[in-house]
């Protein structure tokens, strides 16, 4: 259980909705909030510091407010002020000076959210990317093989109409990987909503996460470039993540509400929070309204729940999976999880024209992106909903959970070359394939060429400073020396050389060698490989069929190891019951409820158990004080106003029925006294 920001005496971070807050404030004038004079739209604004705005409140605006723009901006405290509008879903946003007092805020939103043309307030929180640290390792890909592109390839490249929309950081629009397919429709291939000016190109070199993203949906593929992206669809690159990766509410709604105008055909939305929020609903609804797919990240926290806006309805909910298909440790998994994607160790374009290596949830929403794109090229008059069911239809299952996988891992081969079901328009190919493609894959599990489709292709690639470093492993079959038909990442040949040895002894061969400078050696294994040893693996890796693997995934692929089949029968007992495990959780806690307005603490809770069932909590209290629980089930902050389930302190606990992709927000509120107070948490699982 974990606390929401720091109690500063009251109330803090509260979500606020007219629809059932008391209304006993007078009435407010609101609709010159989305007139024109000293308010700006999305598409104008100018100077807006980046990052998160702490001090904001958003403003949720009925379309049917009249221009009444002198009485709402009168209404407005004199410590605040309208700092920006948009007027295409309908939001305003109110700052407050960080030292205003609390009584300021609450006067003012009780008296703004009893008005009868606003819908709600609520924070301009604040949201992040899903990526796990940066990996500087640089080296083959994998995420194109494994999903199939060779054979999608085969029919489009990807068709320059299809725009595909990356909210997120800037991206390097003339890197060598991007500049061929970033689109020229508006300028500087963008725009910015966090910070200054309209060029969202990065601000510093560590500004990596959007370039990265947008080299993974649609950097050059078959371009002679430094790696290929899965699609060679238009990039827009709407730059609402400040250099740390994090952005205002405000400004990714913004962003989302600019792709579409712009023409985006597909959303990448690498980023989110535990929490849903109108704003943002609103924001995703207006895309979907119009057409546009929206993708996005579950998150990385590990939890069985989806973050938002990959949790709403409109949003393409992807989790990550590793190089052989295991859900990816960090992954968010829930009930909402439309799809999955290779998103561990993903290869694609940095700043400054550079290569590298990340992982998370972020890296897997921008593969599906790309295939949607393919798809999208080769089947033009698919709507977003269909584009959709189409993904979900084609994806193949790689024997995770339903909560893991959704429909399963995307397939970019059979999304490409199967017809979407009742499709009856138009069938394009996009940018044609060159005669000269170096992949011919004819199968998802084989990326090898002709004679070479028997056996496996094996190799060891070193770092470019790597000293000599040694290698052996030994194999049930013929072994011989083979040039791979790649480059290391260091650019350098991948095949045999002199100190390569190959021994063979009652069917057992052995063979040993050493490589380093950046280049690798290369042999095609034709049985089961049963060993490997490398003496220096912080300089030297192995692959098969090009994709770096680790020792274990390499012996189990190649048949030598036995399979891994627990988590086909995880949880699949024969009467499972509720109860058969169990967590529990607790906070305790210090509130005063004597003053006019008591204090209150907030705290979040994601589940925990694998297949959660049930939970109940409880909050303790002394005679002395009354306080009350708020829970909500979904994700969004509770209030005294806005609540899914209740409960005073006399030890009434709650107790609610689990599907799994619940996200608790829990409030603590001191009506009277001053006291300690213990709230706790059971949940139980399958």
């Amino acid at each position: 259980m974990q606390p929401n920001d720091p109690r500063d005496g009251t109330d803090s971070d509260r979500e606020y909705n007219r629809r059932t807050i008391l209304t006993g404030a007078g009435s407010l004038s609101i609709g010159g909030l989305l007139a024109s004079s000293g308010v700006v739209s999305a598409d104008d604004e100018n100077g807006r510091e980046p990052g998160p705005k702490e001090d904001e409140l958003i403003v949720g605006i009925s379309p049917s407010a009249s221009d009444i723009e002198r009485e709402a901006l009168a209404a407005v405290p004199g410590d605040a002020r309208v700092e920006h509008t948009n007027e295409v879903i309908n939001y305003a946003v109110v700052s407050f000076p960080s030292e205003a007092p609390d009584f300021a805020r609450e006067t003012f939103i009780e008296a703004i959210t009893a008005n009868e043309y606003v819908e709600y307030a609520e924070p301009n929180a604040t949201m992040e990317s899903f990526v796990t640290p940066n990996d500087p390792y640089y080296g083959s890909q994998h995420a194109p093989s494994q999903i199939g592109c060779s054979e999608a390839w085969e029919t489009t490249y990807g068709d320059g109409d299809v725009t595909i929309s990356i909210v997120d950081q800037g991206i390097q629009y003339d890197h060598p990987a991007l500049a061929d397919n970033m689109d020229d429709s508006v300028p500087n291939h963008g725009n910015v909503f966090t910070g200054y000016g309209s060029d969202p190109y990065p601000v510093a070199g560590d500004e990596q996460h959007g370039t990265h993203v947008g080299g993974i949906a649609a950097g050059g593929t078959d371009d002679g470039t430094g790696h290929a992206g899965i699609s060679n669809c238009s990039l827009l690159s709407a730059r609402a993540l400040d250099r740390s990766g994090q952005g205002a509410l405000s400004d990714i709604a913004d962003a989302i509400q600019w792709s579409v105008d712009a023409g985006a055909d597909i959303i990448n939305l690498s980023l989110g929070a535990t929490s849903g929020y109108y704003t943002l609903r609103s924001a995703c609804d207006y895309a979907a309204n119009n057409g546009v797919l929206l993708v996005g990240a579950t998150g990385n926290s590990g939890a069985n729940s989806v973050a938002y806006p990959a949790a709403y309805d409109d949003v393409m909910a992807v989790t990550a999976v590793t190089s052989n298909d295991s859900l990816a440790s960090f992954s968010n998994t829930g009930s909402r999880v439309d799809i999955t994607a290779p998103g561990t160790r993903v290869l694609s374009a940095v700043p400054w024209n550079s290569y590298g290596r990340m992982s998370g949830t972020s890296m897997a929403a921008p593969v599906v992106s790309g295939v949607a794109g393919l798809v999208l090229s080769a089947y033009p008059d698919l709507s977003g909903s269909e584009l959709r069911q189409h993904l979900k239809d084609t994806a193949v299952d790689v024997g995770l959970s339903s909560y893991a996988q959704g429909a399963g891992r995307v397939n970019a081969a059979a999304a490409v070359n199967t017809v979407p079901d009742g499709y009856d328009g138009e069938q394009g190919t996009g940018d044609e394939p060159q005669e000269d493609e170096q992949n011919d894959d004819t199968d998802d599990s084989d990326d090898s060429d002709g004679d070479e489709s028997e056996g496996h292709l094996l190799a060891f690639v070193t770092e470019p400073d790597a000293s000599l470093a040694e290698y052996e492993f030994t194999a049930d079959g013929p072994v011989e020396i083979t040039d791979a038909p790649y480059d290391s990442p260091s650019g350098r040949s991948i095949g045999g050389n002199g100190n390569d040895t190959i021994t063979e002894s009652d069917g057992t061969y052995r063979v040993s060698g050493l490589t380093g400078g950046g280049y690798g050696d290369a042999f095609r294994v034709d049985g089961a490989v049963t060993s490997i040893d490398i003496d220096q693996p912080d300089v030297m890796w192995v692959e098969l069929e090009g994709e770096e693997k680790s020792v274990e995934e390499v012996i189990r692929e190649t048949g030598g190891g036995p399979d891994e089949d627990e988590n086909e029968d995880d949880g699949e007992t024969d009467e499972p019951t509720c109860g058969d495990e169990t967590i529990t959780a607790s906070a305790d806690g210090t509130l005063d409820g004597s003053g006019w307005w008591g204090e209150s603490d907030r705290y979040t809770y994601s589940l925990h158990t694998e297949n959660p069932c049930s939970a109940t909590l409880e909050l303790e209290v002394p005679d002395k004080a009354s306080f009350n629980l708020y829970v909500t089930l979904d994700g969004r902050r509770p209030s005294r106003w806005d609540y899914d389930e209740s409960t005073s302190g006399d030890g009434e606990p709650i107790t609610v029925s689990l599907e799994g992709d619940e996200q608790f927000g829990l409030q603590v509120h001191a009506v009277s006294g001053n006291s300690d107070y213990t709230l706790s948490i059971e949940e139980l699982g399958l």
